[in-house]
C-alpha cells in the first residue's frame, strides 16, 4: 500500500511541475486581441477557433492525470481499517488482555530492619 502512495506522488507532483512548463510555454489567446480589433489578422474575437494544438492537448492530458491523482490520493488517505478502527475499540482490546504477572524476588528488595542486630544503649 505504501507503495501504491508514493508512485502516486510521484505521478501527482512530476504532472504538475510539467503541467505548469506547459501552460507557461503556451500563447496566451489575450495576445491575439490586439490583432481582433487593429489588424484583423484573427476570424474572432478571442483568436482562431480551429483544432487545438499540441500543447494544449497535452496540458488537458497532464490536467486528467493530475486530476485522477489526487482522487487516489485522497482515496487512499481516508481508507481505514474495518476492524479495530476506532482508537479506542484498540485501548479496549488491549486492556482485556490479562497482563502476564510478576515473578516475585527470591531475595527482598530491602533488607530487614538491623534494629536487633545493633543493641540499644
Amino acid at each position: 500500500m505504501n507503495y501504491l502512495i508514493t508512485t502516486l506522488l510521484t505521478v501527482q507532483m512530476l504532472s504538475a511541475v510539467v503541467m505548469i512548463g506547459l501552460i507557461l510555454m503556451q500563447h496566451g489567446k489575450g495576445a491575439d486581441m490586439g490583432a481582433a480589433f487593429g489588424s484583423g489578422g484573427s476570424g474572432s474575437l478571442f483568436g482562431a477557433s480551429g483544432s487545438a494544438n499540441f500543447l494544449s492537448r497535452s496540458t488537458s492530458v497532464l490536467a486528467t492525470v493530475f486530476f485522477s491523482a489526487t482522487l487516489a490520493l485522497a482515496y487512499f488517505g481516508n481508507l481505514r481499517p474495518t476492524e479495530g478502527s476506532s482508537v479506542l475499540e484498540r485501548q479496549a482490546a488491549t486492556q482485556a488482555a490479562p497482563a502476564p504477572a510478576a515473578s516475585a524476588p527470591s531475595e527482598p528488595a530491602v533488607p530487614a530492619s538491623g534494629a536487633a542486630a545493633i543493641p540499644v544503649k
